[in-house]
């Protein structure tokens, strides 16, 4: 008989919410099952049942961690651009970073399919904010549209590579950072664009 260590309602939470975030990301949407983050973190069905209400509410809790997770990533970006210690390329890379390794993508694909897409307003408000902050003109008219133009198409590159960037760059036989690449082009002519 194995003994458990007795966790509080916050640690059993946090390692409920960072199991769930690993199946997502290894498996995608539909192994996010109270029975299958339970048997992960040593826990009983019941106890994230009290937790968390039901399948709905451990997702919910989920997209909210995950959310959370992505935007203080990318909030550290935004204090480096503060002490101008970022580039174009630094803030590519924190989004992709965000979408793929961080499970943004699969939040996103998750919640697109579920019909909650303002779950996803964090992030691209974080990424919009971002981009702003690093903005050398910021204050200049025509610099906002620039900057949401910009912002659309870095979160689309983004997405689309998360969610298929490996499979289709191989398929196509194009190199793995062709995404970031077009990405940081973008960003940095946004940075140059004339007034509008």
């Amino acid at each position: 008989m194995s003994i458990r260590k007795r966790l509080s309602p916050e640690e059993s939470r946090a390692a409920a919410l960072a199991a769930a975030r690993e199946l997502l990301i290894e498996a995608g949407p539909q192994a996010v099952t109270l029975k299958a983050v339970a048997t992960r973190i040593g826990r009983t069905h019941a106890n994230l049942l009290h937790h968390f209400g039901s399948a709905a509410g451990l997702q919910k809790a989920l997209a909210g961690h995950l959310a959370g997770t992505v935007c203080d990533a990318i909030g550290d970006a935004v204090l480096a651009t503060r002490a101008r210690a970022a580039t174009p390329r630094d803030v590519v890379n924190m989004t992709f970073d965000a979408f793929d390794a961080q499970g943004g993508g699969a939040l996103a694909s998750w919640m697109l399919a579920s019909g909650n897409e303002d779950a996803l307003d964090p992030i691209v408000e974080a990424i919009r904010q971002l981009m702003c902050d690093l903005h050398p003109q910021k204050r200049q008219p025509g610099v906002e549209k620039a900057m949401h133009e910009a912002t659309y198409s870095l979160v689309l590159l983004a997405l689309g590579d998360a969610l298929m960037g490996p499979p289709l760059a191989e398929s196509l036989g194009v190199e793995r950072s062709t995404a970031r690449d077009t990405a940081t082009a973008i960003v940095a002519a946004s940075f140059t664009k004339p007034d509008r």
